[in-house]
């Protein structure tokens, strides 16, 4: 699907995302979306660990990464060094809006919270998600989405009435966080048009539950009784909850005596309309024991597909209860482009959700796949001003990485497995086939390293493996390869570098990094 470039209504906004997992990178995907620049900020190493939430994988990432991580542009940059945090500084001084999802204390404790922040850049927003928000006496524990839904409640209240509590079928805790953050983040730049100041937001994912308890906190309040579980079931409305059908499950919602009417008459409970013990909502909830399986005697005697239709026709609310497959199968799904298709450098076509955000005059857009890791780092440094001979330095210091998105476009050509070494391929050397495990180590960019090499790439490339004890080493370009790198790899590695290959090696490297990458070869003895 290929999509134009509107000028959504958040362009020209830049947004530095140092946020990892799902809540933060869930939001400044909206943000992107929305026409935002956003630039993803990750570490040299592995980047968002959700790259690494897998099975399964598509190309080197997981499918989890790839799901909330488009419309972004990648920077790799090693923070523990004081010339990755300045890189940070630098660019946080430029941008609109800067979002980070660390531990409270750990962005101060770098040189990248709000208050050094905001006093370069007072029109910074700053917006911050953590598992118990920057204040109170949990705000230093680590939260996590299932933490957040077990200690606000949530989870007390979902689930079968006899059965044990449950989280979400979806990490709502994550998500619900990351739109908190943004509705705090479009009201504070709303606010900067009049005061020309930024400010923090402290979102949190605790507090976005406790929120989200909305009418069943309401309903504690007014009576002390604690609030249990009800499955499908409504707890204020009757009936409201999934039936029985002669075949599939069928939800039904009658929020009202309108409806209520509508639903006895099409379903054929007419003796049910006026009866006084079921006249009225309030009544109903009081004898839903009585009124439950009335109604599911009814319903048996028809199929979930014939049901949907004569209630939907009636004006009820009505509907199967869709696995992930039918309901991103209906035509309804497709015609609000709802499920779109991205050419990505490295997984090919990927399937990803649309945006619900539809806008007549600036609507929102999908027009970049999720970014390799540090696939933009060069872009990014030279639109901040640093010098080509700068970025060169940093790179090879080991302070930022910058990994083509096109490399891999050659890879399954060139016989290089482009998925880690713990998801081995038919076609691999070794791993249990009584072979040697040919691993390929880079300086500078550990995350290429570990690779298997498919069968036949080192005949294909004219290169060999030196005999145990024979050590040597390979020229590629200019520069020779060092026994640390392979090193590197690993401290069970054996080193045995790759003899020279000529122009087959420096291809080799060329596919890692760049015809100057200090490169080895070392095999793993079995």
């Amino acid at each position: 699907m290929t999509i134009p470039e509107p000028a959504g209504p958040l362009a020209g906004v830049r947004v530095l995302d140092l946020t990892r997992a799902l809540s933060g990178p869930f939001a400044t995907m909206v943000l992107g979306d929305l026409g935002a620049d956003v630039i993803k900020v990750e570490d040299v190493w592995h980047g968002d660990d959700t790259r690494r939430w897998g099975p399964p994988f598509q190309g080197d990432d997981a499918a989890y990464f790839l799901s909330v991580n488009r419309n972004k542009r990648g920077l790799s940059v090693n923070l523990k060094t004081p010339e990755g945090r300045q890189i940070v500084q630098r660019l946080a001084e430029s941008s609109d809006i800067l979002m980070e999802n660390f531990r409270p204390g750990t962005a101060a404790r770098l040189g990248l919270g709000y208050e050094e922040l905001s006093r370069q850049n007072p029109a910074l927003i700053y917006a911050s998600i953590s598992g118990y928000g920057q204040t109170g006496p949990s705000a230093g524990l680590p939260g996590y989405d299932a933490v957040a839904q077990a200690v606000s409640g949530m989870m007390s209240v979902t689930g079968e009435p006899d059965g044990e509590p449950v989280r979400s079928g979806t990490s709502l805790a994550d998500v619900g966080a990351g739109m908190w953050a943004l509705i705090g983040i479009l009201a504070a730049l709303h606010a900067r048009e009049a005061t020309g100041r930024g400010q923090l937001i402290d979102i949190s994912l605790m507090d976005g539950q406790v929120a989200w308890l909305t009418y069943v906190a309401g309903k504690y309040f007014a009576t002390g009784v604690t609030p249990g579980r009800h499955g499908s079931a409504h707890e204020s409305l009757a009936p409201y909850q999934v039936f029985p059908t002669a075949d599939d499950p069928l939800m039904v919602a009658v929020g009202s005596e309108g409806l209520w009417h509508r639903f006895t008459a099409a379903t054929g409970l007419d003796d049910l309309t006026d009866d006084p013990r079921y006249a009225t909502n309030p009544e109903r909830v009081r004898h839903r024991d009585t009124l439950i399986p009335r109604i599911t005697q009814a319903l048996a005697a028809r199929g979930c597909a014939e049901w949907t239709d004569l209630l939907n026709t009636a004006g009820v609310p009505a509907g199967p209860v869709n696995t992930v497959p039918a309901a991103l199968a209906q035509p309804q799904v497709a015609a609000r482009e709802m499920v779109v298709e991205m050419e990505h450098p490295v997984a090919g076509m990927l399937r990803m959700l649309g945006t619900p955000l539809k806008l007549s005059a600036q609507p929102a857009s999908i027009r970049r796949p999720p970014p390799v890791l540090g696939q933009h780092t060069d872009e990014i440094l030279a639109e901040a001003g640093y010098p080509a001979e700068r970025i060169a330095e940093l790179r090879e210091a080991g302070v930022i990485r910058l990994q083509q998105a096109t490399q891999r476009e050659q890879i399954p050509d060139a016989g290089l497995d482009s998925d880690p070494a713990r998801h081995p391929h038919a076609g691999d050397v070794g791993r249990g086939r009584g072979q040697r495990d040919h691993v390929v180590a880079v300086r500078g960019q550990p995350n290429v390293g570990r690779r298997l090499v498919r069968r036949g790439l080192l005949d294909r490339l004219g290169a060999g493996v030196g005999d145990p004890g024979h050590e040597r080493y390979a020229q590629i370009g200019d520069v020779a390869a060092e026994r640390a790198v392979g090193e590197k790899a690993g401290p069970v590695l054996l080193v045995h570098v790759a003899q020279s290959a000529g122009e087959g090696l420096q291809r080799l490297a060329a596919l890692l990094g760049g015809g100057h990458t200090r490169l080895a070869l070392v095999s793993i003895g079995r």
